[in-house]
């Protein structure tokens, strides 16, 4: 009987090494949309000029793709420090009580279902090839797949901040009478098609993050548009 070599690749593809910067564009293209789009709908509900709708919308624009990218460096900066001590932390105790980590270890794979015996068998081989990363993976979860990364967040976040801050734009194209249904309809029409790429890329049904996202936007914008129409009406 012959068996298939071990060695070649395993074909399957999972999406959780893309989650880091996913979460960053997704969110970054999000926001876009929804914060341009509202300030533009806002001023444009206040009866302002067409100018005023663009300085604000450019505005909005450059500051948030800014405040994105500072944010997303900073949190996922902040995460890294975490799992640095967290690692360090594992090293320590590895090096001052091997036997309490190896049985710290075997109790894991007992939780999971491991016959006792064998899973002090594979915990004693796991600690001998690489025991610092046997205990980041099994006890603390950390991966090099989802290992953070803050320039790449910081990055993402702020190119699909000014993607996705672009299409409102769009919207001026019409008719001074027009421009705030149509800053409406375009940055619900690109709400749904990031709502899909993202559920595309990340594997996941298209229908329920579409219309969360589609969802919110418009709330955002409806508020945003009742107070510059109040701003309007109030001579402020």
């Amino acid at each position: 009987m012959t068996f298939p070599d071990q060695r070649i690749p395993h074909p399957e593809g999972h999406t959780a090494g893309r989650a880091g910067w996913l979460r960053a564009a997704v969110l970054g293209a999000n926001d876009g949309l929804v914060s341009v789009a509202s300030i533009m709908v806002g001023i444009a509900a206040s009866g302002a000029s067409t100018s005023a709708v663009v300085t604000g919308g450019l505005a909005g624009l450059s500051a948030g793709a800014m405040a994105m990218a500072a944010g997303e460096h900073v949190s996922v900066s902040s995460q890294v420090d975490v799992e640095k001590a967290d690692r360090a932390k594992e090293a320590r105790e590895l090096a001052d009580a091997p036997e309490a980590e190896l049985a710290e270890l075997t109790a894991i794979y007992e939780s999971r279902g491991v016959p006792p015996a064998l899973a002090r068998q594979v915990a004693e081989a796991l600690q001998e090839a690489d025991p610092l990363q046997a205990h980041l993976r099994d006890e603390l979860g950390h991966s090099e797949h989802t290992t953070a990364n803050p320039v790449q967040a910081a990055l993402a976040s702020a190119a699909s901040f000014l993607t996705g801050g672009a299409v409102p734009f769009l919207g001026l194209l019409a008719p001074t009478a027009a421009r705030l249904w149509l800053i409406v309809v375009v940055t619900l029409c690109g709400l749904a098609a990031a709502g899909v790429l993202a559920a595309r890329t990340a594997g996941a049904g298209v229908l329920r993050p579409a219309l969360r996202v589609v969802l919110g936007g418009g709330l955002a914008m409806a508020v945003t548009a009742a107070v510059g129409q109040l701003a309007h009406t109030s001579g402020i």
